[in-house]
């Protein structure tokens, strides 16, 4: 192949890599193509090659920007559970959603020609799962706070805010938050309240994780004061009966869109775009049509006339719990049993290493363990997607109380029966497999089977990563539409029509194993 026509190619394979889907396919691509050109070349050339070839990949990687306009949609972290009027369920249309930053990330979008798409994660967790790369951008009423600033990049704001104080109408002698020392006040946690209330040391702060539990806990007299943000406070607070505002407004912060620290050109796009809506006036509508300047011009038409009608998210969601469940279920099953005849008949080293395994995964909450592994293994190059997290997660976790099981079991398997089957020639092998196994898998059943039903409860801990299960489904449904006891039952009756089969299932799995027992 003459030099130039190889340098042609190499040129013209680095503008094809930069056009690619994915960087993973722009290398693999970019790589097999280089290689079938330059195989022929000297050393030299081949170095050179290489170096034209891959150009654009270096200079694209870690371009979120490009990767944006080439995938054609725009990722944006968001919890529906935070409620409005940031992000949540519409109430005529559950599955799709609305709110102030909605209508912001699809102009957004619009502008930058491409389409808008939220990712559900947990508020509190959006800034560790931008840094691991879950989406492209923060857009859910994040505060611009000097230990964000460390951490991320953020834009212009696009939105500023006081903090709104409401107390009981009864309360005659509050008139700020001076008047609130000794007493109990609740607040979001990590907000810009949190830190406000912080400076009078003789309040009782009490952080919530949603937006309406401190509007009712004050209500119901447990709450003394409520310190939230301006828009929480009028979209919330203000549907509470018996609650009134409290004295002037608290400090000032701003929502802002976080970028990753290395996102340069997205945030000075962001920046102009959001530059641009200011000019236009297309932000100031937006806001203006949810009530943050002036009156609000959004009509609800109100609640739909039935809870069913949120039965088909409910269902979704149940499957996720359901997959869930089942998968990590049998994968502890199997683990727990190799950890329990690894501490039972392994020799010393490996009983004392499955022992620490066992003790270690028993003695640490399941919460922990779930955040160590989906935000703390990225570090070390192990970067699990939410779902497969949650299933490694609750399989090591559940893993370690099946072993205990089993070997409980066998403990309860007479000794006589070991002995008995080696002295008709069986191998200890197979005695431990069609001798004590099977009689200890029969005494297993009942534990495990409750197990197994406890499962379908603890993987609401997923939701912490992002996986958007029974529980999680719940919490935004109940928040947006305040409807938590119609909703609570109903999703209670799903956890009840997945839990009970089980039981009966084992019953009738231990009557089957009890036929032809002579002991």
């Amino acid at each position: 192949m003459p030099r130039q026509q190889r340098l042609c190619s190499g040129w013209l394979i680095g503008r094809w890599v930069s056009k690619s889907r994915s960087t993973s396919d722009q290398i693999s691509f970019a790589f097999l193509k280089s290689w079938s050109i330059v195989k022929p070349v000297t050393a030299p050339r081949f170095i050179f090659l290489i170096l034209v070839s891959f150009s654009t990949v270096i200079s694209a990687w870690g371009d979120t920007l490009d990767e944006i306009r080439t995938r054609g949609v725009l990722l944006w972290g968001g919890d529906a559970e935070g409620g409005a009027p940031y992000t949540f369920p519409d109430p005529q249309n559950p599955n799709r959603l609305i709110g102030f930053e909605v209508e912001i990330a699809e102009e957004l979008a619009s502008r930058l020609g491409v389409q808008q798409k939220m990712v559900q994660t947990p508020w509190s967790t959006l800034p560790q799962a931008l840094l691991r790369g879950d989406f492209d951008i923060i857009l859910n009423g994040l505060e611009v706070t000097p230990e964000r600033q460390q951490r991320v990049l953020f834009t212009r704001p696009y939105y500023q805010f006081q903090e709104a104080l409401m107390i009981r109408k009864e309360s005659q002698d509050i008139d700020g938050l001076e008047d609130l020392v000794g007493r109990r006040v609740g607040t979001l946690s990590g907000a810009l309240a949190q830190q406000i209330l912080e400076q009078f040391p003789g309040i009782d702060t009490v952080l919530y994780d949603d937006n309406v539990s401190p509007y009712r806990d004050l209500a119901l007299g447990r709450l003394d004061g409520v310190l939230m943000d301006f828009p929480i406070a009028h979209y919330y607070g203000e549907k509470v009966p018996g609650l009134k505002y409290a004295g002037e407004t608290y400090g000032e912060g701003q929502y802002a869109i976080a970028v990753r620290p290395d996102d340069h050109r997205l945030l000075d796009t962001l920046n102009a775009l959001l530059m641009e809506m200011e000019g236009d006036g297309s932000l100031s509508r937006i806001l203006r049509r949810w009530g943050l300047e002036g009156d609000s011009d959004v009509q609800f038409q109100g609640e739909t006339s039935s809870v069913l009608t949120y039965l088909p998210l409910l269902g979704q969601a149940a499957l996720m719990t359901i997959f869930l469940s089942v998968v990590s279920m049998l994968l502890a099953v199997a683990l727990g049993l190799l950890l329990c005849l690894g501490r039972v008949y392994g020799p010393r080293p490996i009983s004392l290493l499955f022992l620490a395994y066992i003790e270690l995964f028993r003695g640490t909450p399941l919460l922990l363990q779930l955040l160590v592994i989906y935000f703390g293994l990225p570090s070390l190059g192990l970067a699990f997607p939410a779902w497969l997290a949650g299933i490694v997660g609750l399989t090591l976790n559940y893993a370690a109380y099946e072993a205990e099981i089993f070997r409980g079991a066998l403990s309860s398997v007479p000794g006589g029966q070991m002995e008995a089957a080696l002295a008709l020639g069986l191998s200890r092998r197979m005695s431990i497999r069609h001798v004590i196994l099977p009689q200890a898998l029969r005494v297993s059943i009942p534990a495990s089977t409750n197990d197994f039903i406890a499962l379908f409860k603890d993987s609401s801990l997923c939701s912490v990563i992002g996986v958007v299960e029974l529980t999680k489904q719940f919490n935004i449904l109940a928040i947006s539409t305040w409807r938590v006891m119609e909703l609570g039952l109903l999703t209670g009756l799903l956890y009840l029509m997945m839990s009970y089969p089980l039981s009966v299932g084992a019953r009738r799995w231990e009557r089957r194993l009890a036929r032809g027992r002579r002991y």
